[in-house]
């Protein structure tokens, strides 16, 4: 946790609302020889929210950040949405393998999250895809057939899970949110970037 951890605790239950503006680059592998290439480029902005609390905990763990995080860019069904989640708790046995029991509660950290004087600098660390529970998501439509864009795409969007190496930095204190993100999704189809203006309620 950082030196800037203790007065982070004066954001917890922090929620801001404001917009978001949003490049993605996507990409296929349409290519003669398979190779990936540049397939789309769209900008767009969207509502969104940032929520901090108070550090999770699940089992005997507690996250190691000086918050929890919460972003929401859109509806998570629309195409075009952006979430991402510092942590959640997932469940999973009562017993451990010798049949003694635990806690079952698991705490699951994506983000390594930083913040010190009003300067958030997070990055996403494990999208936890191995274990099937991605929370950190860009919803974006499909083609009904890949490589073939002129038959359409499949309705609403597919979520697909972002990688490690997204970033998450700017100015965030107890009143405005002055946040850019970046990264992309382990499929590699899709790069965004984006800024996100929030003001606390």
């Amino acid at each position: 946790m950082t030196a800037g951890a203790s007065g982070a605790s004066a954001l917890w239950g922090k929620a801001y609302s404001g917009a978001a503006d949003i490049s993605v680059d996507i990409y296929d592998y349409c290519n003669a020889d398979g190779s990936r290439r540049l397939a789309d480029s769209q900008t767009y902005s969207l509502a969104s929210t940032l929520n901090l609390s108070r550090p999770r905990t699940g089992g005997d763990e507690t996250e190691d950040n000086p918050f929890s995080l919460l972003f929401a860019a859109g509806d998570p069904s629309q195409a075009g949405a952006v979430s991402f989640w510092s942590s959640a708790v997932g469940t999973t046995s009562g017993q451990d393998l010798a049949g003694n029991p635990r806690d079952p509660r698991l705490l699951l950290t994506y983000w390594d999250v930083g913040w010190s004087d009003g300067e958030l600098d997070a990055r996403l660390t494990d999208p936890h895809t191995q274990e099937a529970v991605a929370l950190n998501l860009l919803n974006w439509p499909s083609p009904v057939v890949a490589c073939r864009t002129d038959l359409g795409q499949l309705p609403g969007g597919y979520p697909h899970a972002l990688a490690s190496g997204a970033t998450f930095a700017g100015h965030l204190d107890g009143s405005t949110a002055s946040l850019t993100a970046e990264g992309g999704s382990t499929d590699g189809l899709i790069e965004f970037r984006f800024e996100f203006q929030g003001t606390a309620s």
